[in-house]
Order: C-alpha cells, then sequence, then structure tokens
C-alpha cells in the first residue's frame, strides 16, 4: 500500500530538518528506500513503518535510519579521476611545499560515505609523497550516516567496490585479501580519523584545514544552506587553502570567499587571500 500525501510530507519534513536535504517531487525514491528499510528492520509494511516514526519518541533511533536510507551513498575509489589529478599534480604539491616547514597536512573528507574518497586522499599521499611520511598529516572524514561510517572504519570493502576505481597496483600494495573481500591495511586507516557530523548542526571549534572536499552535497540543499555551509568552509580554511565540490556545484553566486581555478579539467575553489581563516 503507498504512502498518503500525509506520511510523504511527514519525511520530507523530518529530514530537510534534520539533515537539510531537499526531497521534493521525490515520492517514488522515498517509498522505495523506505520498503527496503522496512523489510530490513523488521516492519510488516510500509504502514507499520510509518505508524512506528510517529509513535517514536527519546532518541528517535528509527528516524536516524530513515535519514540514512534517504541520503544517497553513491561513491567509488578515486571518483570522477580528474579532481584526484588536479590534487596528486597541482595541489599537494603546492600545500607540502607551503608546509615544509612545519611538517603538517590537514585534510577534510566532508561526506565521506563508505570511506572510499579519505582513503583514496591516504593512498595518494602515503604512494607519491614519500617525503611526507614523518609529517603530521591529518584526514578527517565526516558523515551523518552511522552506518557508512561504520562501514568505512572496518576498512573492509568487496570485491565490486574495489572494482570501481581503484587502481591494481594500489590495491596490492594497500590491501590484504580476506575471505572474498580486501581489508585495508592498519597503516593507511591511521591516516584517518572517521566521525560523525551533520552539516548543518552546529560546528565544532577546528584547526584550520588545507584541503577540505565537500562533493556532490550542495546540490540536494537550499540556497540559504548553501550560503552558510560555504560561509563556514571558508573560515576553517587555511589561507589559499582549496575546497573541491562536484562537477555540478560552486560557490559563485553565493560567497565571495573564493575565487574559482581551473586546473587541467577540474574547477576548484580557493580561498581569496583576503578572508581570514578563524576556527569554527
Amino acid at each position: 500500500m503507498p504512502l498518503t500525501s500525509g506520511d510523504l510530507d511527514y519525511v520530507r519534513e523530518f529530514v530537510r530538518s534534520a539533515s537539510a536535504i531537499v526531497l521534493d517531487n521525490k515520492d517514488y525514491l522515498i517509498e522505495a528506500r523506505l520498503a527496503t528499510l522496512a523489510m530490513a528492520d523488521g516492519h510488516e509494511s510500509l504502514i507499520n513503518l510509518m505508524i512506528a516514526l510517529r509513535e517514536e519518541r527519546g532518541d528517535r533511533p528509527l528516524h536516524r535510519k530513515v535519514v540514512d536510507a534517504l541520503t544517497t551513498n553513491e561513491t567509488s575509489f578515486f571518483r570522477d579521476m580528474h579532481p584526484f589529478e588536479a590534487i596528486r599534480k597541482t595541489i599537494l604539491p603546492e600545500l607540502i611545499e607551503r608546509n615544509r616547514a612545519r611538517k603538517t597536512l590537514r585534510i577534510w573528507s566532508a561526506a565521506c560515505s563508505a570511506g572510499q574518497e579519505p582513503l583514496s586522499l591516504a593512498m595518494t599521499i602515503a604512494q607519491h609523497f614519500p617525503e611526507t611520511g614523518d609529517w603530521q598529516v591529518q584526514i578527517l572524514a565526516t558523515d551523518l550516516s552511522d552506518e557508512m561510517l561504520a562501514h568505512a572504519r572496518a576498512g573492509r570493502y568487496s570485491q565490486i567496490e574495489v572494482n570501481r576505481g581503484l587502481p591494481a597496483p594500489m590495491l596490492v600494495r594497500f590491501f590484504e585479501e580476506r575471505a572474498g573481500g580486501w581489508q585495508v591495511s592498519s597503516n593507511l586507516l591511521r591516516m584517518i580519523r572517521y566521525e560523525r557530523f551533520n552539516l548543518v548542526e552546529p560546528w565544532p571549534p577546528r584547526a584550520p584545514f588545507d584541503l577540505i572536499l565537500l562533493r556532490n552535497v550542495m546540490i540536494y540543499f537550499d540556497v540559504t544552506v548553501k550560503r552558510d555551509i560555504l560561509s563556514k568552509m571558508a573560515a576553517t580554511l587555511n589561507a589559499s587553502g582549496y575546497l573541491l565540490l562536484g562537477a555540478a556545484e560552486t560557490p559563485a553566486g553565493l560567497v565571495e570567499d573564493f575565487e574559482i581555478v581551473t586546473i587541467g579539467r577540474t574547477s576548484v575553489s580557493r580561498k581569496k587571500v583576503s578572508v581570514r581563516g578563524n576556527q569554527v
């Protein structure tokens, strides 16, 4: 039995309130994802799931599961390739030269999903920039999905997952085959700190980052939320730090804190020198 318009409005409203994700005109996606969740969570039907949602109080774990289910978690290793070429060929060499005296490098993967993006960054640094071996390299990887973060922290990926974008030499070097799956090396995982974080909730104090990746996320937010997040991203970047958004995303027309720089086939946002990097 399909959800009523009232049920759909209820789901859209609390998902938007919890995550700022806009689900207008996505009734089919809501019903399809929630039907899968209802079956996995032991509810007899979508209607029973909705009854449980409306009756839930307190910490509301079922509401969090619904937000997780309706969050797009499409990802792969070295996704879209060209941004990672820009990182390897231009951005990281520039940041390493700039930070050579203090030997630190701070990167934030701000919507890490199942962990492929921060691992791609860690592998790039380990393979192509061995001079950072005695540096303090910190990769913060955040997501609002507890399920995706658990997957990322475990560092275990299926054959299908590693087939999506991971070069064979890196698979051999950084992963160990275990019972039909692949386990990432502990040395690589130690470069990454995984943390649950919702971009629309209050931001904790953080030391400034040299590079932030927030790719293919802004397209789900309205203009007001985009402006707020971009302003906070600028404030938590070091001077001339870089922000990488998705190919269809840009800060242009929303905030004035960035200049657009073209590197190869990728457009990246660099913080303007005149913008002060306050911790947020």
